[in-house]
């Protein structure tokens, strides 16, 4: 039909054969043009999820997807028994405010724009509604806080002349509604707050870890916005006081009492119920530069890897004796790898990512419980909610290592949420994992991490040229110098751009300030070094060694040591 030699013929040959155009293309563009692909599949999650929530179900708080309707779920987060529940209650439009951030980082600027103006507007928390500190702290405050950040953002003001700080006063107001809730004998807050009323008669002194050590970014970091330290200082001396309660082996329990200031739960380990401490604990380090966030991190971090790691996996332990307690593995703890990177435990991330990859792959999702010890999901914790922690500490691993394989695990997830948990209105959570019986609740997690995180692994655009700390929630906070009372050295390797010059336009991403190696720390008292978090002793102090076991992982390289064939641990591979 065409001319042997004709121009037309080639096109024509390429439009037909779209796989010989790919196999001519380098393997850098070949992994540009999946990303690109990628990218736009989640973005395409996103929006089929919040698409359906602005039709069904805004403005309360979540989505349910099968029966295209709703759930006023801030009221309910937490509370197992639906106690106190406000029948007037309709709704603080939860789903939305977890959605801010991640409008501004998939370029969605005029959606942003009319969702800050409706907050601006509509959003009351003058309400008789008895919610969960822990949860409206890290979903609702922390997603005002960030997103006013954006809509003021001195690089590309999203919400030019018609945005006066609304948020940024809804989300003070919030504050002031918490500070009665630590008005406690320990200073350690109650779970339990009336947004109208304060704490009620009766109400339960029982809280977790997590609940009472993980408001100090939030709060933080409304305080120096605000000028106003009383969120900050409630924080503070809320994270102080738990610290007092560890163990000699600097282990905590799960639950306690805010009353006594007594464990009701020596069990712990990295999963729920405590699992935002430790993360809080090292990015409070990075946002507010203060050596104490670090020192109690590090000392945490050596008594997990110490007592709670089993091979490649976290059993948990009691938490005064150090013994194992429950051999499982929770979803919740696959942030933790994500954590390890940004200490620098690279190798430490990659084994434990790969274990929870590996489950991922065995049911098509991550259940809640799997039984280690017998190599079962647990009888009756047999779903998944649409949890972003897996997705997570993909995208840090990437970030840290540029191994494509991890570009791979993302796909593997994002096809897996779309095959079994994607419906006509939305998606669903899995009610056992066995059969992928859904569940109808949308999560507003889904759309504030699980899409956030997947997005940006493939497109990590939003991230160039600054420099971002992300909460347990996954809301978006900037590493500022002014917050700091002074930036550690600690915090400061020879090839990061110097953030003390205010005048520098240009930060690197937290992801590659990694505290490691020990060579790099400094403790601020008389300047003496202090271990690298990923640092592991031997077990025995003359280095001997019979097994490979018995060693530890080095200080300076944060490599694992091997014992040789003389009895001696060292990095003799090295």
């Amino acid at each position: 039909m065409f001319p042997r030699n004709s121009g037309t013929w080639f096109v024509f040959f390429l439009l037909i054969s779209p796989t010989i155009l790919y196999k001519a293309m380098s393997d850098e563009d070949r992994w540009a043009a999946k990303k690109k692909r990628m990218s736009d599949k989640v973005r395409k999650m996103f929006y089929h999820a919040y698409d359906n929530y602005m039709i069904y179900a805004f403005p309360h708080d979540e989505l349910k997807p099968l029966t295209k309707t709703y759930t006023n779920s801030l009221v309910e987060l937490g509370n197992l028994r639906l106690e106190h529940l406000p029948p007037e209650y309709n709704g603080s439009a939860l789903t939305l405010i977890e959605s801010l951030s991640s409008l501004v980082i998939m370029g969605n600027n005029t959606e942003f724009e009319r969702a800050v103006l409706w907050l601006s507007e509509n959003l009351t928390f003058d309400i008789d509604a008895r919610i969960n500190l822990f949860e409206c702290n890290i979903r609702v405050l922390g997603g005002l806080v960030s997103a006013h950040i954006l809509a003021t953002d001195s690089t590309n003001r999203l919400v030019q002349g018609k945005y006066k700080k609304q948020l940024l006063n809804l989300a003070e107001d919030l504050g002031h509604r918490f500070l009665p809730a630590f008005d406690t004998p320990t200073g350690l807050p109650y779970a339990w707050i009336n947004l109208k009323y304060g704490v009620m008669e009766h109400e339960t002194t029982e809280t977790s870890t997590s609940g009472c050590g993980s408001l100090i970014l939030e709060m933080g970091v409304l305080s120096q916005l605000t000028g106003d330290p009383r969120f900050e200082s409630a924080a503070l001396r809320a994270l102080r006081k738990l610290w007092s309660m560890r163990s000699s082996l600097n282990l905590l329990g799960t639950t306690l009492d805010v009353g006594t200031g007594e464990w009701l739960e020596y069990s712990s380990g990295i999963g729920a119920g405590v699992d935002s401490f430790y993360e809080y604990l090292v990015k409070a380090y990075i946002i507010f530069g203060r050596d104490e966030f670090w020192r109690m991190f590090q000392s945490a971090y050596l008594a997990v890897e110490k007592y709670f790691k089993h091979g490649s996996w976290y059993h948990e332990a009691d938490m005064r004796t150090g013994q194992p307690t429950y051999l499982q593995l929770t979803s919740l703890q696959a942030f933790w790898p994500g954590l390890q990177v940004l200490v620098g435990d690279i190798a430490a991330a990659n084994s434990s990512h790969r274990e929870f990859f590996s489950v991922w792959e065995r049911f098509g999702v991550l259940p809640e419980r799997y039984l280690l010890d017998r190599q079962m999901l647990h009888p009756t914790e047999k779903y998944y909610p649409l949890r972003p922690e897996l997705a997570e500490s993909t995208f840090y691993l990437y970030h840290a290592t540029k191994d494509p394989w991890y570009l791979e695990v993302g796909e593997s997830i994002v096809n897996s949420l779309n095959s079994y948990t994607k419906v006509e209105g939305g998606f669903a959570s899995i009610r056992d994992v066995t059969t992928m019986q859904l569940e109808d609740h949308q999560h507003s997690f889904f759309l504030a991490e699980t899409c956030k995180y997947l997005y940006l692994l493939f497109d990590d655009s939003f991230l160039v040229d600054r420099n971002y700390i992300f909460t347990t929630e996954g809301h978006p906070f900037p590493v500022v110098s002014a917050w700091h009372e002074r930036l550690p050295e600690a915090y400061i390797p020879t090839y990061w751009t110097d953030v003390r010059d205010e005048r520098q336009a240009k930060r690197a991403s937290p992801m590659s300030l990694q505290v490691c190696p020990a060579t790099a720390l400094k403790s601020g008292l008389g300047g003496e070094q202090v271990e690298s978090a990923c640092h592991i002793p031997d077990v025995r102090a003359d280095h001997r060694c019979l097994v490979e076991k018995d060693c530890g992982v080095d200080a300076t390289t944060c490599r694992r040591r091997s014992c040789s064939m003389a009895g001696y641990c060292g990095l003799w591979w090295a």
